[in-house]
Order: structure tokens, then C-alpha cells, then sequence
């Protein structure tokens, strides 16, 4: 597929995504979004860390490509976090919702990192990749230790 019809598509999918985003029928459905936004963010991250973890060859395209999705993942689930979301089927922390602040400076965070790991993975180094991989994994990490049940 043309990169020009990948980029159209991918736009066209996200901008009919955030009117969804802005809006929840219910808590639950908000539950729902941030953990399918949660889940496509880990699945992009598993792929960008098996090759820097050198478990897949290296590919420099399916790097830039999976970091640029994360760009964009990244943004996605905080809006789901409202009134009512604090409670059914969720694995966040009752700490989440007390500590809003600190939990929206943690959001900012990482997608200041995945866009810093975008940038490392379009110049296609390894290195770099790996360095801002590391970077962007820590703030998930340190996200989840604070606000998510295990």
C-alpha cells in the first residue's frame, strides 16, 4: 500500500475515533475505550521492544511505522478516565482518581516520550531506537506501578 493511503486511512480512523473519545453513552463504554487504547499502545510497544531487545531482526520501516501509531495511541485513553469510570471492570487504582494531577503529568509524559521515540525511530539507528524505547517503556511503567491493579 502507498504510504500516501496508509497516512489517509490512519487519519481518517482517528478522526472518526474522537468524537467517540470526547463523548461516553456510559462509564462503561470509556472503561472499554481505554483498555482497547490500552491494549493496541502494548501491542505497538511488544513489537518495538522485540527489536530492541533483538528478538525480531531489526527493521527500521516497522520501527518508524509502530512508533508512529504509539504517537497517536498515546493521546488516546486519558479522555476515558471520568466521572463513574472509577468503578466495574477496571484494573486502575482508586489512587488514579485522587491523584488526577499527577496522573495527567504521568499522560503528558509519556506521550512526550513516544514522540521523542517516533523521532529516534524515523532516523532508523538502532541505538537511538533502543535509548528512546527505554525511555517511553519507563513511563509506562511507572504509570502502571502507581495506578494499575496487578
Amino acid at each position: 500500500m502507498k504510504p500516501w493511503i496508509y497516512s489517509a486511512l490512519f487519519c481518517s480512523g482517528i478522526a472518526a475515533a474522537l468524537p467517540a473519545a470526547a463523548q461516553f453513552a456510559k462509564p462503561e463504554d470509556a472503561i472499554k475505550y481505554r483498555q482497547s487504547s490500552m491494549f493496541l499502545m502494548n501491542s505497538h510497544m511488544g513489537r518495538l521492544g522485540a527489536m530492541v531487545n533483538g528478538r525480531v531482526p531489526f527493521d527500521a520501516k516497522a520501527a518508524a511505522d509502530n512508533a508512529e501509531l504509539l504517537v497517536v495511541l498515546s493521546k488516546l485513553p486519558f479522555d476515558a478516565y471520568g466521572p463513574g469510570t472509577d468503578q466495574g471492570d477496571t484494573r486502575a487504582k482508586p489512587e488514579l482518581w485522587a491523584e488526577m494531577d499527577k496522573f495527567k503529568a504521568k499522560a503528558a509524559k509519556l506521550q512526550e516520550d513516544a514522540l521523542k521515540l517516533s523521532f529516534a525511530a524515523r532516523g532508523g539507528h538502532l541505538v537511538a531506537i533502543k535509548a528512546a524505547y527505554g525511555e517511553t517503556a519507563n513511563s509506562c511503567k511507572s504509570c502502571h506501578d502507581a495506578y494499575r491493579k496487578d
